[in-house]
């Protein structure tokens, strides 16, 4: 997988916790560089860590459909962007307070890494170079993450569901792509 494909992936997968990061921006009445960096430690290290499990977990089961893992990168890919679509398109919002209790954060942290679990699974199929690949998720996410915090004090939600809408479509042309090379109807683009 090339760096840029890897970038899109990481972006699109970031997309959710840089929603979740702005709403906590809108919280806060001061924002302090300690609270971006917290927010972003919280989601980056959880967007690292669960694409890192799925992959444990999809090796496993690798050898029994590698003439397949196209199609799999493709649905999984799909679900989660599709899911990212509804939820920017629902116009519902996300209710979250300024605290960054550990409980508050945890629960967050790993419902917006959830759909990284299934991008990890992809990842075994395709047999991407873990480690540097969840770092780098980790620390696009870590970034992100921050930035939102403070983007939500300045720039109100808005955003939000701007962010999480082009996440979807990101993982969504991801997955196409990934299934029409495997096809061979275009080539490897990047």
């Amino acid at each position: 997988m090339s760096l840029l494909s890897l970038f899109l992936i990481a972006v699109g997968l970031s997309m959710d916790a840089f929603a979740v990061a702005i709403c906590k921006g809108l919280a806060m009445d001061r924002i302090r560089l300690r609270s971006a960096l917290t927010v972003g430690l919280w989601f980056g290290g959880f967007q690292a860590l669960m694409p890192a499990a799925g992959y444990l977990l999809g090796s496993q089961f690798d050898r029994y459909i590698t003439g397949i893992d196209h199609w799999i990168a493709f649905i999984l890919l799909g679900i989660i962007g599709g899911n990212m679509v509804k939820e920017a398109l629902s116009g519902q919002e996300d209710k979250t307070g300024d605290s960054l209790a550990f409980k508050e954060m945890l629960i967050l942290a790993v419902a917006t890494s959830i759909d990284a679990l299934a991008v990890g699974v992809t990842f075994a199929f395709l047999q991407v170079d873990i480690v540097p690949a969840v770092l780098f998720i980790g620390c696009i996410t870590f970034l992100l993450s921050a930035l939102g915090v403070k983007a939500g004090s300045l720039f109100g939600s808005r955003f939000k569901a701007k962010a999480e809408l082009a996440g979807g479509i990101l993982l969504i042309l991801m997955g196409c792509k990934i299934l029409l090379e495997h096809l061979g109807l275009i080539p490897p683009v990047f």
